[in-house]
């Protein structure tokens, strides 16, 4: 009887959560967020995870040169814009925030992370956020989350971020996958995502999207989101392995297609590229024994390797001619 009443209360508990955050209007985007900068390579980003479909559709926005912002919450989405725009005039974080949530009348049910180009944030929780609600602000980065089973979450981002090395990116990630293993977001996971900007970052130099990676909905959204980042490293070393080819460093290239491959092993283009510039080197042993690996993850690029030039001091060799085979 005792465990039969607890179950009661415990669903009346959890539905009556549920209840308030879809009351009045649109549900509030329970989230834990981080915004970040990198000094060294002017970077700015925001990642993000929740139990809402398609976070990323909602709260990071971000503008190289200018700044983060995380809106969530009740999320008001023009404080992305409209908080980057007063970035851009020179307001500081503490002031823009103090900007966007002055006029709002629902502002106690907001949550927002800044964080500067100069590398200084500020984040704001209004006091009817559905607790545990509250953030963390520090050097080049500002933490927030609202659902959460504990301030743990926010303390365990911080402290991810502050001792973490590498790309932004990663940074981030590792940031939301250290807030999740601490509790994360009292009513599940559903979505994960990662945005980060540079000058000329993005696709053929013509926007600022350096990172732009969503996982709208997945029972794992934080591990979809580290596989597909380790995809987009690896993609990235690739990119730079083309141009030093390119420019006749073919030990560079070799180095840098090895590189992506430990970002992503299981990733065949990577193998095959490597491939390539191991034949174009001389190193036909380890060619042989790379392609021999990309071949097995995707057999369609045996129809590829056929025909591609880079293997032509390959052509008579017989381990090459019967991995070729159908």
């Amino acid at each position: 009887m005792k465990r039969m009443v607890l179950h009661i209360v415990l669903v009346f508990l959890w539905t009556s959560l549920a209840a308030c955050a879809v009351a009045d209007g649109p549900s509030d985007v329970a989230t834990f967020s981080i915004v970040g900068f990198d000094p060294e390579t002017g970077e700015l980003g925001v990642a993000v995870a929740s139990k809402f479909l398609a976070v990323g559709a909602v709260v990071p926005h971000a503008r190289a040169g200018v700044g983060a912002v995380a809106t969530q919450a009740f999320a008001n989405t023009s404080y992305g814009p409209e908080g980057l725009r007063l970035l851009d005039v020179g307001m500081s974080p503490h002031d823009v925030l103090e900007k966007l949530t002055g006029n709002d009348a629902e502002k106690e049910r907001r949550q927002v992370g800044i964080v500067g180009a100069n590398g200084a944030s500020a984040t704001f929780t209004g006091k009817e956020c559905i607790p545990w609600a509250g953030g963390k602000a520090g050097r080049y980065y500002a933490c927030q989350g609202n659902i959460l089973v504990c301030e743990a979450t926010v303390e365990a981002m911080a402290l991810a971020f502050e001792t973490s090395e590498g790309e932004l990116g990663v940074r981030l990630v590792k940031a939301l996958r250290a807030g999740d293993e601490a509790g994360g977001d009292a009513r599940g996971r559903q979505s994960a995502a990662l945005l980060v900007v540079k000058e000329g970052g993005g696709y053929g130099g013509f926007n600022d999207r350096y990172m732009d990676l969503r996982v709208d909905d997945h029972p794992q959204p934080i591990d979809e989101l580290e596989r597909i980042l380790s995809i987009q490293l690896a993609y990235s070393a690739l990119y730079k392995a083309g141009a030093l080819r390119q420019e006749g460093d073919m030990v560079g290239a070799v180095e840098e297609a090895r590189r992506a491959c430990g970002m992503n092993p299981n990733l065949p283009e990577a193998l095959y590229d490597l491939a390539c510039y191991y034949a174009l080197s001389g190193e036909k042993g380890k060619a042989l024994e790379t392609l021999e690996r990309a071949l097995a993850l995707e057999p369609k690029f045996k129809s590829m390797a056929k025909g591609d030039p880079d293997f032509e001091t390959l052509r008579g060799n017989n381990r090459f001619k019967a991995m070729l085979e159908p």
